[in-house]
């Protein structure tokens, strides 16, 4: 659910671009079979309320919502900005989003589809690509990061969500079709771990004349727990591999109560669209796989609508109650895994900081809680704002504080979510046997660069705590720096080890990345603790 605004930006970052923009070195990237730590390795699978990987170890996803996809752009928002998309999913990883959810429409797979609203000044390996070719880059790229995706089937088409799975021009078959293509697109490539099968499937017209999704009414046509089953099993017949997230309905009914008639004996108790899971104990999805199903609720604060329960006496006593009953009972009777497919809030009224906080404490700490995906990442989210600031580049640090303790970072990618306090550690002040140092220009535009810059510790012994230290031409000033404390003084830039990456172990290597203002320059006279490279 969001309204995106300022799609304006769009037009003009494109109104500023022109030709004799430079091409960017390829990036190469590891695949996430060989990811561990937090989102484990190979394939998932779930067993009874848990998410686990090829080994057995539990997994949560802690993700966030990138989209854009499912837009008249049919691309990822915040291409338009001064900000790279590495450089965004670099952020997201450090700041411990171990999972992206991307939302797409059936527009945007269509042969011939084209993405707009990107700056190819900024972004020019993206020049001419196809919203499905941008998408296996960015979908390699979040791999090489240990991160995993979560494809979500947000809208039929890119002019708005739809009650139902199908609609008059997007049958269910092009639903089924598109996702089997999918499937088979990105079949053998673990970093794609699932289909979020629709969007928020919610009530329309008013009983008992109701047209919208209904659970377990048996209708062919609106029974949106049958509809899953069929898709899922669909997609289960080309890639058994993957999870299949099912969101719940808005009224299991399929339609609004009758508020005219005087009479609320018979109301129903609906919920937010897709957020309510009510009867899904009672009527279960049955796939042809074992261990594939993950129930996938939306849940929102009063930035998208003032529920009752918000103005209760007891609030927010009464809410862990109410996540109990439209869905966290799933999790809490060992029936199925829950992942929070979206959640946000502006946090512009007080109580909704108090409903994040209290959301985030219900969903439980450490590796055994209940995984989830932010809404979003994107500023322009009108019902919500995002993670990102409206320059695609600084942090909304108040909504990042709260999930923070909750956040495990994929491998390489941040800092733990429960940092304990180190004591004295001994400092090796330089490498035995020196280092080496590799630098790779990943982007160009005009008045500024981004580049990364890898040193390997050839010594003997860890350097702990390492830092690195480099020139740069007068006139090359640091924009930002990540994987590092990145600062400048002058013509010399250090980069100081992080603390949740302290030590550089021997023979081991780190990548500082980074955004730079001025004629793309290589770094050089690189250091490692003084020790020139």
């Amino acid at each position: 659910m969001h309204r995106p605004t300022a799609l304006g930006g769009a037009l003009t970052a494109l109104a500023t671009a022109a030709a004799g923009v430079l091409v960017a070195a390829a990036v190469s990237t590891t695949p996430a079979a060989a990811a561990v730590g937090g989102t484990g390795t190979g394939y998932l699978h779930t067993s009874g309320n848990k998410i686990v990987d090829s080994t057995g170890a539990t997994v949560r996803l802690t993700g966030i919502n990138w989209f854009g996809m499912e837009t008249d752009n049919k691309t990822f928002h915040g291409l338009w900005s001064s900000n790279p998309w590495r450089g965004q999913l670099d952020k997201m990883a450090s700041l411990g989003y171990n999972t992206l959810r991307i939302p797409y429409s059936n527009d945007a797979l269509k042969p011939g589809a084209t993405a707009s609203g990107i700056n190819d000044f900024v972004n020019p390996d993206l020049v001419g690509l196809s919203p499905l070719q941008i998408l296996d880059k960015v979908i390699d790229y979040a791999g090489g990061k240990g991160m995993r995706v979560i494809l979500d089937r947000h809208r039929p088409t890119a002019a708005g969500q739809s009650p139902l799975w199908y609609t008059s021009t997007v049958s269910e078959a092009t639903w089924i079709n598109d996702w089997k293509m999918l499937a088979q697109r990105y079949a053998g490539n673990p970093t794609v771990i699932g289909a979020d099968l629709h969007n928020e499937p919610h009530a329309e017209g008013t009983n008992p004349a109701a047209t919208g999704a209904c659970w377990g009414c048996g209708d062919t046509a609106r029974d949106w727990r049958l509809a899953a089953e069929r898709a899922g099993n669909a997609i289960l017949g080309v890639q058994p591999n993957w999870l299949i997230f099912v969101e719940g309905v808005s009224c299991p009914s399929g339609g609004l109560s009758n508020v005219w008639d005087g009479d609320t004996s018979n109301d129903e108790d609906c919920g937010w669209w897709g957020g309510n899971l009510t009867k899904a104990k009672d009527f279960p999805v049955r796939l042809n796989v074992a261990n594939r199903l993950v129930y996938s609720p939306h849940e929102y604060a009063t930035s998208v609508y003032r529920q009752t329960w918000f103005d209760a006496p007891d609030y927010p006593a009464n809410m862990p109650a109410i996540w109990d009953k439209y869905w966290g009972y799933l999790h809490k009777q060992n029936i199925a895994p829950i992942m929070m497919g979206e959640f946000g809030s502006t946090l512009a009224d007080p109580k909704d900081k108090v409903w994040l906080e209290n959301l985030m404490a219900y969903t439980g700490t450490g590796v055994n809680g209940m995984s989830f995906t932010y809404w979003s990442w994107n500023p322009n989210s009108g019902d919500t704002g995002g993670i990102a600031l409206d320059d695609w580049t600084n942090i909304n640090t108040t909504k990042q504080a709260i999930l923070q303790p909750y956040l495990i970072p994929p491998v390489g990618g941040g800092p733990s979510p429960t940092p304990t306090t180190p004591g004295p550690t001994p400092t090796t002040p330089a490498p035995t046997g020196g280092c080496t140092a590799g630098y790779q220009q990943v982007n160009a535009w005009q008045g500024g660069f981004q580049g990364e810059l890898t040193v390997t510790n050839t010594g003997t012994a860890a350097v702990n705590p390492w830092s690195v230290t480099w020139a740069w031409p007068s006139g090359v000033s640091l924009a930002s720096g990540w994987n590092a404390t990145v600062t400048q003084s002058g013509t010399t830039v250090t980069a100081a080890a992080p603390d949740w990456s302290r030590s550089l172990a021997a023979g081991a290597s780190v990548t500082i990345g980074f955004t730079a203002n001025g004629a793309a320059s290589a770094p050089g006279t690189v250091k490692l603790n003084g020790t020139a490279c």
